[in-house]
């Protein structure tokens, strides 16, 4: 895999360097990928404006992590390439090519696993992580159009949504083969598992609706539906460890879900089709991406209003930063 960094490029353009100023002297940036433009915003929490947008692959969509907190990984889904940024400081530094498709992305939680869904390619890749590089170990043929993925907290199992099939997949992570599949509703897109790995919630975009699977048996069950709006799409835990938000892309909202008692129990209009989302760290606001609108909306979750709207690209779809609440 080749290797590079492009911080030389950016240290040579003065005056995009200084707009960055404000991001390296204060709070972590927020990361919003412009999917439709092929780069990312770079939001200054302090100012709330654009500080510099950074090239990456073709259609960025989603973003992670890395266990050391190093770096933070863009997947550039049609650029076959991921784009490794410092989480603190944006600057760019390196990129991995030949990681095919990479749509979706994670590492399992005993940090062994990088584990990427390929949208258009329908499987479901492991690489095995070393903490600087990634080596694939199995590509695991799913159903139509791998969507999001979800890994328990004992790192056994990999959850995966079928967008087109209308399925929800488990694939065992020690033998990289399909435990089970089971049908669902509509389109199912994010994927999101409780605390004690016996409940997985679906978000429903081709309906109104998150479904709820009980995993805790041999076999998984279809327990519920929570209606939550047209377009359920993206998840994102509050930080208080029971509840849990879902963006309604369609309806042009976001409903607090209870996982105890799997009832909505706020809503939160929020327009231009919120996509995916971020939670301050005090669990005070909602950074979202408004897809539609070219728009990263802040959703102040006690007033249930949107209290500001920062102007980005094409197509906004993840969003990270670094000081957010408990996943």
């Amino acid at each position: 895999m080749k290797i590079f960094s492009i911080a030389r490029a950016y240290l040579a353009l003065g005056g995009l360097w200084m707009s960055m100023g404000g991001v390296l002297a204060g709070a972590p940036p927020l990361f919003v990928l412009n999917s439709l433009e092929a780069n990312v915003s770079i939001i200054d929490p302090a100012t709330w404006t654009e500080t510099v947008r950074i090239p990456t692959g073709k259609e960025p969509h989603h973003l992670y992590l890395t266990p050391d907190e190093k770096s933070i990984i863009v997947a550039n889904a049609l650029g076959d390439t991921l784009t490794f940024l410092d989480p603190r400081t944006a600057q760019v530094q390196r990129t991995v090519r030949g990681i095919v498709d990479p749509y979706h992305l994670r590492f399992t939680p005993d940090m062994k696993w990088f584990i990427t869904a390929a949208n258009r390619l329908n499987h479901v890749d492991f690489y095995r992580w070393d903490g600087k590089e990634l080596t694939l170990v199995q590509r695991v043929a799913t159903s139509r159009t791998p969507s999001h993925l979800w890994i328990d907290s004992r790192s056994t199992t990999v959850y995966s949504t079928m967008q087109d099939s209308d399925e929800l997949v488990a694939i065992d992570i020690a033998t990289q083969t399909i435990k089970w599949r089971i049908k669902t509703g509509a389109m199912p897109a994010d994927v999101y598992g409780s605390a004690d790995d016996k409940r997985v919630f679906v978000g429903l975009t081709g309906s109104d609706s998150v479904e709820v699977f009980d995993v805790s048996g041999r076999e998984p069950v279809s327990i519920k539906k929570i209606k939550t709006g047209n377009g359920a799409h993206a998840f994102r835990a509050a930080g208080d460890g029971r509840h849990l938000y879902v963006s309604n892309r369609v309806a042009n909202s976001i409903s607090k879900i209870d996982m105890t008692t799997q009832q909505v129990v706020e809503s939160y209009p929020v327009p231009g089709g919120p996509d995916c989302m971020e939670v301050s760290a005090d669990g005070r606001f909602i950074y979202v991406s408004s897809r539609w609108a070219r728009k990263l909306s802040v959703v102040d979750t006690e007033t249930k209003k949107v209290v500001r709207q920062v102007t980005v690209g094409k197509s906004p779809h993840g969003v990270w930063t670094l000081q957010h609440a408990p996943r």
